[in-house]
Formats: structure tokens, sequence, C-alpha cells
């Protein structure tokens, strides 16, 4: 009899996790939790009216301060617009945001941001991006997929200032180029591979 307990005691021990794992399977599990209800609570606060009010206002910040854009969006046949980016913490650098496709200056479609690295440096925790696409064929590629990832399904290059401060949209060689910045200005020393755009209802 003893030695039947032993073997069932023996029996159970081995299906459980070991401590380590145990412990990264529930930080895991809190992680996904509070990534689910922060996200939720964005959603619930990002309604159209909301969104396309941010929108103009960036917009509107990117030509009084950076030279050339207006330009550029004029040339693009469609703008993606995220207005307000955040850094999800929880050691990551993950992020989320909320935005809208537009053509013609009209929104026709929104989008999260979501995956990727946030990018900036230390104390930034915020940042507008902006993806403009300069040719028909790369904005019918966008928005027949209801997911585009940076790096798998297609590039986008970072917009520079040039020497003036300004950026010339005659030098734009590239169908999809991208604009980013935050409180500390025109962002050049960052990644957008993995930078993952879903269509969202609104």
């Amino acid at each position: 009899m003893t030695l039947q307990v032993s073997a069932a005691v023996i029996s159970r021990n081995k299906r459980r996790l070991p401590v380590p794992a145990r412990s990264v399977a529930a930080r895991l599990l809190c992680f996904c939790l509070v990534v689910f209800c922060v996200t939720a609570a964005v959603r619930a606060d990002n309604g159209r009216p909301v969104i396309d009010e941010a929108i103009v206002g960036t917009l509107e910040q990117l030509r009084q301060h950076i030279g050339g854009t207006q330009r550029v969006f004029h040339s693009a046949t469609g703008v993606l617009v995220f207005p307000d980016v955040v850094k999800m913490g929880f050691g990551i650098g993950s992020q989320y945001g909320e935005g809208a496709l537009l053509v013609d200056n009209r929104p026709v479609a929104y989008y999260a941001i979501v995956g990727g690295s946030f990018g900036l440096s230390l104390g930034v925790h915020y940042k507008a991006q902006v993806v403009a696409f300069m040719t028909q064929e790369a904005l019918a590629q966008f928005t027949n997929a209801r997911a585009w990832e940076v790096g798998r399904d297609g590039q986008v290059a970072l917009l520079r200032s040039g020497t003036e401060g300004a950026i010339d949209p005659a030098s734009i060689q590239d169908p999809v180029v991208g604009i980013v910045f935050s409180e500390r200005g025109l962002s050049y020393n960052v990644s957008l591979r993995g930078n993952r755009f879903v269509r969202i209802a609104r």
C-alpha cells in the first residue's frame, strides 16, 4: 500500500510544471490579461470622432514644424496616420495605437498599430507615426490585406529632413515612406520592422 501511494505521488509530481515554469506561465497570463484590458479601454475611448480630430491635429503639427510634408501628403495616393502611439510597459518595448487611412483627405478605413518595438529613447512614451503610399499599386497591396507587417509584406522608408529642416518630396523614390516624431521632434534612428497594421471596425 505504501509503495502504491508513493508511486501515485511521484506520478502526480511528474505532471506538475517546475516552479520556474509555473512562474513564467503565471507572468505570461497576467501580461496577456493586462494587454487585453488596456486594448479594450483604448478601443472604448477612441471612437471615430476622437481619432479623426487627433489626426487633423497631428497633420497640422507636421505641416507647421516640418517643411515639405504638405507636398508629400498631396502627392501620396493614401496616408495612414497614427496620432498617438503609446509604449506598452512590461519591459518588452511594444506599442499600440489607433489611426485611419486617408484617401483624398478623407478617412476610408481605421487601423491599429501593434507589435514591433516602440523604438525611441528612454523617457519618451508617446509618438505619432505617418505612413504615405506614393503609388496606387502600393496602396492597393496595403488595402487588400487584412493585416500588413513592415518587413514581411512591404518596406517603409523613413523620411529625413534636409539641411534646411525640410523634406524634399522630389527626392522620394520609395513606394511607401514613413514619418515618426515625438515630443522631441522628428525621429530617424528607429526601425519600423515588425510594425503590424491591422484593420479595425470603427
